[in-house]
């Protein structure tokens, strides 16, 4: 790669005589996701473009705007160019002008790009719910045409059996945000938390935010992981008769949807994702999940030629609510998210943020209990936490309340939180596992409720009745699929209103 200071040879290149020569063709073109409006991820990292010729020797790249001119050129090797574009800081418009040299000449324009940080959000259905389908739809349809620096691009749900290069098909194509971009058919069009997310993070950064949408309704973890992922968690196919089996291979999605993505460089993530798992290879979630987030970072590393963060931020949701009185596996993948921590980040799922949602369920939604309207509560729990991790900012409250110890009391339990608690006491939402063996409480074990009997600063006291306290093997919180209504949790913190997280912790912890 060569580059030249020597802005003045744009123009030169450009005058309308010779403009009149250069035209779209013979294979040339940007890969199906840069486009008019889109933006590019900005210093200190260096946003990459890459597209196909099937002729020529060279491409050079014309970056003019208000902050930034640049010339750089990159050869053309097996019908394919890629270059990395000096650092930009935030801001635009620019123009993007890529030129075939050799052969026969060709250029395009790409106009109205910004700069600014590119956020990716992947997962099932209530990913892909759309604004439209939100609480208060028509308000927050409307809020749209006031946030034109936020971007948005969605890809079109695409299956293949081998890893592609580019992006089969576009669904919306990078856009100013409307109504109409925004309020599309009912889970197939922008997501609502993706968009949410980007709308109250600009609110925070003001600048550009670029938001990429590639999300599927029903699909397991297995379709959106590498191969190479899989069998790090002992996993070759979606094996037996689940039915599953019959809807998604292995890594279709993930060769389809995200690794045509790689090149592009990105900020972070955002996800969405586990109601299919939570019946399907449920115990498996606990390695399967964190490795996918691993292996997607070393491959938007590698892919993005290094801009792209080896380690950067990963945010996801953890499970909201879907049926009352049922053993679905909800608390299960709960627990599995956090890599069987509780919480994050944590030593396993390191530069990653959590939304807890156990305490957001809606069971008049019109598309069923498990997809709740309200996301807007989801999103702006999601931006606490990148406020947090991925832009390192103090003071920001992000976390509920998590356990920090529990201590014997004579017939008491004192369970005692990390930060100031605001509690409100329940008759069940804390459980007790009661044994006489000294082993850790498996899958059949007994449960007793365990009643909330007071609440102090940073704690509160649980009964172990009918349990001889010697005999109490575990502990856990809020360990079922509904586990309180609407905001009305028992455990809160106090100084930024967030619910604790579920948790479990026994007494014999295993030797495995």
């Amino acid at each position: 790669m060569r580059s030249s200071v020597c802005i003045w040879l744009f123009f030169c290149a450009f005058t309308p005589g010779s403009s009149e020569k250069l035209n779209r063709g013979d294979g040339f073109s940007f890969a199906s996701y840069y486009g008019d409006h889109m933006v590019l991820q900005r210093a200190p990292e260096r946003a990459v473009v890459w597209g196909y010729a099937t002729n020529g020797t060279e491409v050079e790249i014309f970056l003019i705007g208000p902050q930034s001119k640049q010339v750089n050129s990159t050869p053309i090797i097996n019908g394919i160019w890629k270059m990395a574009l000096d650092a930009v800081q935030a801001g635009g418009p620019y123009n993007l002008t890529a030129v075939k040299r050799g052969g026969a000449a060709a250029k395009i324009m790409l106009t109205d790009i910004l700069f600014g940080d590119i956020w990716l959000c992947g997962g099932q259905s209530n990913m892909a719910f759309t604004l439209a389908q939100v609480i208060n739809a028509t308000e927050e349809l409307a809020f749209a045409f006031k946030f034109p620096n936020v971007r948005v691009f969605q890809a079109a749900l695409e299956q293949s059996s081998v890893e592609l290069l580019n992006l089969g098909r576009v669904e919306v194509p990078w856009s100013r945000p409307t109504p109409e971009v925004l309020g599309g058919k009912d889970f197939t069009h922008f997501s609502a938390v993706c968009w949410l997310f980007g709308r109250y993070l600009y609110e925070t950064l003001n600048y550009p935010v670029g938001l990429v949408e590639s999300s599927w309704g029903g699909t397991p973890v297995e379709a959106w992981s590498s191969p190479r992922a899989l069998h790090m968690c002992g996993i070759k196919t979606l094996e037996s008769s689940h039915p599953l089996k019959q809807l998604w291979t292995s890594s279709v999605l993930w060769n389809a949807m995200i690794h045509p993505l790689l090149n592009m460089t990105i900020k972070g993530a955002i996800w969405y994702q586990g109601e299919a798992n939570a019946g399907y290879d449920q115990a498996k979630y606990s390695c399967t999940f964190p490795t996918m987030i691993d292996d997607w970072r070393m491959a938007f590393h590698k892919g993005s030629e290094g801009q792209t963060a080896q380690d950067f931020p990963f945010g996801f949701v953890q499970l909201s609510t879907y049926r009352k009185n049922a053993n679905d596996g909800f608390p299960e993948i709960r627990w599995h998210q956090t890599a069987d921590y509780g919480f994050v980040p944590n030593a396993r799922m390191k530069k990653t943020f959590m939304a807890v949602t156990i305490d957001l369920p809606d069971e008049k939604s019109p598309w069923g209990s498990i997809h709740p309207q309200d996301k807007q509560d989801v999103a702006f729990r999601l931006v606490q936490g990148a406020r947090a991790v991925a832009y390192e900012e103090k003071d920001v409250y992000y976390q509920g309340p998590l356990l920090s110890k529990v201590l014997i009391n004579k017939t008491l339990l004192n369970v005692t939180f990390n930060q100031r608690v605001k509690a409100t006491l329940s008759n069940n939402t804390f459980e007790i596992c009661c044994s006489k063996e000294e082993k850790p409480c498996a899958e059949g074990s007994k449960w007793f409720a365990a009643p909330m009997q007071e609440q102090g600063s940073n704690y509160v006291l649980v009964s172990v009745a009918p349990c001889r306290i010697e005999n109490v093997t575990a502990l856990r919180y809020a360990w079922s699929d509904w586990p309180c209504a609407f905001k009305a949790c028992p455990i809160y913190s106090v100084d930024g209103g967030l619910p604790a997280p579920p948790f479990i912790i026994n007494r014999w912890p295993s030797s495995s």
